[in-house]
């Protein structure tokens, strides 16, 4: 009989090399913590013994209640630029750091939970989450992994069998997720308004040893972790941009200097095309609107670039400020590149050419105010390459407009390289999801997971973890909302 065992094989850096950066800390018991979902197949990546995890002991873990052997749970500090406004000292007010495993491909990956508890940085909130908020970080997580989004991602989600007041009494929920790491552009914030530059210097060459280790010992080595975040923060927002994703809460708190999407409070997916389109109920101004998230991505990277230049240049500050601002102002370059470089793919071009800026830039100019599904309209490219350009034409109110003769510089375009069509639509179809986590479709699964119903939460994370593969029976998943559902409010489940 195989002996399954519910341990971890932790080595814990930050805990280890990083003290006075956290508060040693633990979770808070709970009366019933049971498992609700697992994802045994992170778990396996993880070397984790899924059937020992899955269940009882498990769940006792990732509520937070019990700490496995060679855990070392922690608060993490930071501050952050929250819509603009800085506030020093934010951390984690309901969160913990249990520890770091190395996976199966040799990469150093946090296990964290979200609801754990009060810490030392609650604020006087009451560290808890609810059910509704973490099964959606659960579903859109796995569902921007699938799609190829760099992202933390979900182990579990655990009941507490506790009521947490939120807008009425909710039932009490962990998340426990993965990522490459927990470092923020607030985790930088919150020693360099400190003026400690000694923790700041131990940090930054932490996230050097951690995420760029062919950077240490260099002598521009923080200059060169500067632009290795905006290389990877531009990349991300590029991919963010072309499947329709708004994070809806861009704070400095909530940018990885690893470059994965973190926080998914008040995310949503465009169903039709708004450059302007916000869903967070606290974003009362647009600030991160669609749109802005580009221009957003530079002004965080310039609050990172900030915390890093008496660490470029500690002798000479008007060159570490020059340097720096080369780095940040090549932002846009930077994005526009990548984002480029992943709508040839959309496109289904094989070859770079001139034109294709503008191409690319004339269908958004095209697709502006016609109501057009973002995501139906790029699947229905490859129907139009393969002959029928119907589909797409219908999704626009008035295809004449603007569509039309776009779409005859398209077909233009892609008449100059030498692939057959059914290859070219092929892949198209193969990075133009068919599923996304549609924001009906979400409310419709976590109001039935709070009556107690799994069953439209299991159908829609089967169909966005398989995103760009036609299954009969979901054909409702790859459709837009009803018009009777109205406009679209999230909130950041606090």
């Amino acid at each position: 009989m195989t002996r399954h065992d519910p341990t971890f094989a932790f080595d814990n850096s930050y805990a280890r090399e990083l003290d006075g950066l956290f508060v040693p800390w633990q979770g808070a018991a709970v009366p019933q913590p049971r498992m609700l979902r697992f994802n045994r197949a992170l778990a396996a990546e993880l070397g984790l013994d899924a059937a020992a995890l899955d269940g009882d002991a498990g769940a006792a873990i990732f509520a937070g209640s019990v700490s496995p052997d060679g855990a070392a749970p922690l608060a993490m500090a930071y501050a952050g630029h929250q819509f603009g406004g800085f506030s020093p000292q934010l951390g984690d007010g309901r969160a913990l750091l249990v520890g770091e495993v190395i996976d199966r491909h040799g990469r150093r990956r946090d296990i964290h939970l979200k609801g754990s508890g009060q810490t030392p940085f609650s604020r006087g909130g009451d560290g808890k989450a609810v059910l509704g908020p973490v099964l959606r970080e659960y579903l859109v997580g796995e569902a921007m992994h699938a799609l190829g989004v760099p992202t933390t991602r979900a182990l579990a989600a655990v009941t507490t069998g506790e009521e947490v007041r939120r807008d009425g009494m909710k039932p009490g929920a962990v998340l426990a997720r993965v990522a490459a790491s927990h470092l923020r552009v607030g985790t930088f914030q919150f020693f360099a308004v400190r003026d400690d530059p000694d923790k700041l210097r131990r940090l930054a060459d932490y996230a050097i040893a951690r995420h760029h280790p062919d950077l240490a010992g260099r002598d521009d080595r923080y200059l060169a972790l500067l632009t290795r975040v905006r290389d990877a923060q531009a990349a991300l927002v590029a991919q963010w941009m072309l499947v329709g994703f708004v994070h809806g809460v861009m704070n400095t708190d909530n940018m990885t200097i690893s470059g994965e999407t973190i926080d998914y409070g008040p995310c949503a997916f465009l169903d039709a095309y708004d450059p302007g389109a916000v869903f967070s109920s606290i974003d009362q101004f647009g600030r991160y609107a669609y749109a802005n998230q580009p221009a957003i991505a530079q002004w965080n990277l310039a609050r990172f670039a900030e915390t890093l230049l008496g660490l470029i240049d500690g002798a000479d500050r008007e060159r570490a400020v020059r340097l720096a601002s080369e780095a940040v102002n090549a932002f846009p370059q930077i994005y526009r590149e990548a984002w480029l470089v992943r709508l040839r793919g959309k496109f289904g071009l094989a070859e770079a050419r001139d034109g294709d800026a503008a191409l690319a830039d004339g269908l958004f100019q095209a697709m502006e105010g016609q109501g057009v599904d973002f995501t139906k309209l790029f699947r229905a490219l490859a129907t139009a390459v393969r002959g029928d350009a119907a589909p797409a034409r219908a999704l626009f109110a008035d295809p004449v407009a603007g569509f039309d003769a776009w779409l005859a510089r398209y077909r233009a375009r892609f008449a100059e390289e030498a692939m057959p069509a059914d290859a070219r639509a092929a892949a198209m179809d193969a990075v133009n999801p068919l599923y996304i986590p549609r924001n009906h479709l979400v409310e419709e699964a976590l109001e039935a997971a709070l009556a107690g119903d799994m069953a439209p939460f299991d159908r829609l994370l089967a169909a966005v973890t398989d995103p760009y593969r036609p299954r009969p029976g979901l054909e409702r998943h790859a459709e837009p909302a009803p018009a009777d559902f109205g406009p679209y409010t999230t909130f950041c489940g606090t």
